[in-house]
């Protein structure tokens, strides 16, 4: 099996993970075919060593860590307001606190291989997962509409967000129901599932409310690589089912990280 095939697999997993870093599906892809032309350019330095997941995001590290600092230096000529807030942001949070904590609750590396992505020991790994949950959490607080028709599911994503101290405007099941919600009592933040009890679709209950107001929006599907092609406009915020409490916490965290409505006073 050649290199390609070995890492075409990962490719949408990796592409969540550079989003989510980012905030910008754009920007994120951008990072992801630098990596791959690193890879294409010089494939004798592929990490050969360890499992070609490993390999592949090892490589979008190096890349990563060795041009966002650059960025940095351009908060002040940011033009984008919201670009303008998420660099502040990242003033306020280590780069490599934020890589630590989507790594290993998001992206389901254990800290040790945690630890060989980001080139620093376990023990350091978790305290810098600890810092970014602390750093974060201090700095967003919003109102959560849930779009989701399953109720084991809706309660549980209801006490996640409560337990970050997030109020919940309501549960939608359909369509209407979440459209009608939306009108009636904006939310700061979406959690929307994917396909609805009417066999109505969230992805369009999403549209049809950010075509009156923005807002940050979160899908949960069971088949992530679908809406991770590149190809089109996509999420920028994923969650695959079945999902742990604690990937559902940072994606929540993550999102409003990159919000205008949560800069922090």
């Amino acid at each position: 099996m050649s290199l390609g095939q070995q890492l075409a697999p990962h490719l949408p997993l990796l592409r969540r993970y550079a989003r989510a870093l980012t905030g910008s599906q754009a920007e994120g892809d951008r990072y992801v075919r630098a990596a791959l032309e690193a890879i294409v350019a010089a494939p004798d330095q592929f990490p050969r060593e360890v499992d070609p997941r490993l390999g592949l995001y090892r490589t979008f590290q190096a890349i990563w860590q060795s041009t966002h600092l650059e960025e940095e230096d351009a908060v002040a000529d940011a033009a984008n307001e919201n670009e303008a807030i998420a660099r502040k942001r990242l003033a306020r949070l280590t780069p490599l606190s934020r890589q630590a904590l989507l790594l290993t609750t998001v992206e389901g590396f254990s800290i040790e291989d945690a630890g060989y992505l980001i080139e620093e020991d376990a023990g350091q790994v978790q305290k810098l997962v600890g810092e970014a949950v602390a750093e974060i959490e201090r700095q967003t607080r919003t109102r959560v509409m849930i779009i989701e028709d399953e109720p084991l599911i809706a309660m549980d994503l209801e006490q996640i967000v409560r337990d970050l101290g997030h109020e919940v405007t309501g549960v939608a099941v359909t369509r209407d129901e979440a459209v009608a919600l939306a009108m009636e009592d904006r939310p700061g933040l979406v959690l929307a599932d994917i396909q609805l009890a009417d066999d109505s679709s969230g992805i369009d209950a999403v549209k049809d409310i950010l075509a009156e107001f923005s807002v940050p929006v979160i899908f949960i599907t069971a088949f992530p690589e679908r809406l991770l092609t590149g190809e089109r406009p996509e999420p920028t915020f994923l969650i695959t089912k079945p999902f742990q409490r604690e990937t559902v916490k940072t994606t929540i965290s993550q999102a409003l990280f990159f919000d205008q409505a949560t800069v922090p006073a």
